[in-house]
């Protein structure tokens, strides 16, 4: 039997398995100043005409930027973002949202001569979302102490001003240029609450890349040989450099760089261009390359922009053509949009980037290449075209995420895909107490910190970077930074497979479909799917005796943060309850079995009230007899059955639990708890590596507080389940 936990209010989309999550998200108060007198002095015709272009303003920047609007209050406008789903980069959306709503109404008359004055603030905290009303008009989508924050700051910002808390600050740091101002005393809040200012957007600084290079020989060769192969044989090569955030991307195409400065003596002309987030001009990256071949920078003199321009091509073009294409050229740099003179621009550049290429070898660079607009994946692909008619020594390389597919593979003898995995639990060691030691804090952090960064440079980082900033080093919270990348990794995942991982981050080591089925409720068989294709994406690791294990640890950890208490309780009850036993492979559901087939409807209310009673929550939660369906009433009293359209009836007889065990006899066994011998690399702590017991060390890995509650009042049974 399948038991979906439903609010009261509204039954959600089965789209959305789990109903409500724990997210961060960011959230955007704005308010008209002395809207009282305004109305006043106004006519009822004027003041209506009035709000409606104020709401229409507010509404179509809120909408460009990706925000939510929760609600309307009086003159008050209240948006979410990352609600549903998040980029790691709602703080950014947020604020540049605000600066646009004050550019666009601040002092602007927008009725005769009627000018309105706002306040807007912003502040990002945790909140619990309702994802099936996380929709424009959704009232009421989500709670959390930061909405309460936001229309403080808002109250408390200057006129004209987009206010910050210091989450939205740390999080907009070196993307949005900020004032810090007093703190200002907020009711309720003590001390006084810091506040910032946002001044404008920033271009996104180059990122330091000092130290040495731990770890990535193999993948700095193989890009390395093809690149110069490239130029060798006068036939271009697409590099393409593929890893998700925090793998050390970036700090490969440094590396390459300066490995490859020159090929047979010959120097290499870099052209690198980085893909900010949300660029309001979509040939932004496409300018960046020109700027860096002519060497014109951010803050030049027109006369200094066209005086370099005009050096630069030169000795490219005749000087008819450098005449008309300096002008052109110039528009680009000033405006990278997808205009007509934009556009006229990026073919000017690509030509300057072919006729360089016939003088000296040229590779052409582009980071974050998932965040550009499909025009600077198509300058890319003609540029690479015309390269390979012409037999000239270019390259191109990109960097992007693992999701991110190119609509426009071409031959694939050409490309060549280089995988930025994960370094090693002895890279990852060194790595780490290189970090450590430039930070001045202790090694004994090394085997701490060995289990939680999973490989990836960037989380080294962050966890280092986050105690230098006063973490406290006994509580090792996840890092802000790395919590928005991998909740961004979670969000592109659809609500099954979502389900799926904030499920598993609850059990042992050893995730089982078995297991999961049993925990979610489903028929059995249905998790197979969903994570065969988490295995496919990278997000799980398969594991050899049967079973998967989460690639990234702060994956496991941000899923299992994301269930709310209730339900987090009742997963955990499930799997504390489940019969022992032990774990054998799992295996395909047979082709004729069916997908679903009892579903029993709880509402989400009675599993909150019911949560703090382990008897009455498991057995109202596991309460699946073959026969039967049942379902709770909105009270705890008990009573009826819910009304008919909350119940599907039995569609199919639920096979037999014996004789599905004996038709998975002969099977390897498998036992899945907290204390599997069995681990993924990042399980094994650092002093360990080098011992003759280190393949065989059980290390408790951390896990969450309740299921580990649940484990310890267990009287010794084990967290397995059984097939």
């Amino acid at each position: 039997m399948t038991t979906i936990v439903v609010d009261t209010q509204r039954t959600p989309s089965p789209h959305w398995p789990v109903p409500e999550e724990r997210r961060t998200v960011t959230v955007l108060f704005a308010d008209i100043v002395g809207s009282t007198a305004l109305v006043d002095r106004l006519d009822p015709e004027d003041v209506r005409a009035l709000q409606r272009a104020y709401f229409d303003t507010v509404a179509g920047v809120l909408h460009r930027w990706h925000g939510v609007v929760e609600k309307y209050v009086g003159d008050a406008v209240m948006a979410l973002f990352g609600a549903r789903h998040s980029d790691g980069f709602d703080a950014y959306r947020a604020v540049r949202a605000g600066l646009e709503i004050q550019a666009a109404l601040d002092r602007r008359p927008l009725i005769g001569d009627v000018a309105l004055r706002l306040r807007v603030g912003v502040a990002t905290g945790e909140v619990v979302v309702d994802l099936g009303a996380a929709v424009s008009g959704g009232h009421g989508v989500a709670s959390g102490a930061v909405i309460t924050t936001a229309a403080r700051l808002q109250e408390y910002a200057p006129p004209g001003a987009v206010a910050l808390c210091a989450a939205t600050a740390r999080a907009t740091a070196g993307l949005i240029a900020q004032r810090r101002l007093t703190p200002v005393a907020v009711a309720g809040r003590v001390p006084a609450v810091p506040v910032w200012h946002a001044v404008g957007p920033l271009r996104p600084d180059t990122d330091r890349h000092d130290g040495p290079l731990i770890g990535r020989r193999r993948e700095l060769a193989t890009a390395r040989d093809q690149l110069s192969r490239a130029i060798r044989e006068h036939n271009p090569r697409w590099v393409s450099l593929v890893g998700p955030p925090g793998s050390g991307r970036s700090r490969l195409l440094h590396e390459l760089t300066h490995a490859l400065a020159t090929v047979d003596g010959v120097p290499v002309r870099w052209c690198v261009a980085a893909c900010p987030p949300y660029p309001d001009e979509v040939l932004a990256p496409v300018a960046q390359l020109l700027r860096g071949i002519a060497g014109v920078r951010d803050g030049d003199d027109p006369a200094v922009v066209r005086d370099r321009l005009t050096a630069t091509l030169t000795p490219l073009f005749p000087p008819a053509r450098v005449t008309t294409a300096v002008p052109v050229l110039e528009r680009l740099l000033a405006t990278p949009d997808g205009s007509p003179a934009a556009l006229a621009g990026a073919a000017v550049g690509r030509d300057v980037l072919l006729r360089l290429a016939a003088r000296q070898p040229v590779i052409v660079a582009v980071d974050d290449l998932e965040r550009a607009a499909p025009m600077v994946s198509r300058f890319l692909h003609t540029l690479f075209t015309a390269a390979t008619i012409r037999g000239l020594p270019l390259a191109v390389v990109t960097l992007h995420q693992p999701h991110w597919v190119d609509t426009q593979p071409g031959p694939a003898r050409r490309r060549h895909r280089v995988t930025v995995g994960p370094l090693t639990a002895v890279q990852t060691g060194r790595l780490l107490r290189h970090l450590l030691t430039r930070a001045g804090q202790p090694m004994t952090l090394v085997d701490r910190l060995l289990p939680l960064v999973g490989g990836r440079p960037g989380h080294a980082a962050a966890y280092t970077g986050s105690m230098v900033a006063g973490a406290d080093p006994a509580a090792l919270p996840l890092p802000e930074a790395v919590r928005r990348t991998v909740g961004a990794e979670l969000d592109r995942l659809d609500g099954e497979q979502r389900a799926t991982l904030m499920a598993a981050g609850i059990l042992g080591v050893v995730i089982s479909g078995a297991a999961l089925d049993r925990v979610l409720g489903w028929a059995p068989g249905r998790a197979g799917p969903a994570l065969r294709g988490l295995a496919a994406a990278g997000l799980l690791l398969p594991r050899r005796a049967g079973g998967y294990a989460f690639a990234s640890p702060a994956l496991r950890r941000v899923a299992a943060d994301r269930l709310p208490r209730a339900l987090r309780a009742v997963f955990s009850r499930r799997a504390a309850q489940a019969p022992p036993g032990p774990l054998r492979r799992e295996t395909r559901p047979p082709g004729n079995q069916p997908a679903a087939a009892r579903v029993g409807v709880v509402r989400l209310d009675e599993a909150r009230s019911r949560a703090r009673r382990p008897d009455a929550a498991s057995s109202t939660l596991t309460a699946a007899r073959p026969t039967t369906v049942r379902a709770l009433r909105a009270s705890p009293g008990g009573g009826s059955a819910p009304p008919r359209e909350h119940v599907r009836p039995q569609t199919a007889r639920e096979p037999d639990d014996r004789t599905t065990r004996r038709g998975q006899a002969g099977q390897s066994d498998l036992v899945a708890s907290s204390g599997s011998t069995e681990r993924p690399p990042w399980h094994k702590p650092f002093a360990l590596l080098n011992s003759p017991q280190h393949r065989t060390s059980a290390i408790r890995t951390p896990g969450v507080a309740s299921v580990e509650a649940e484990q310890r009042t267990a009287d010794g049974r084990a967290a397995g389940w059984a097939a």
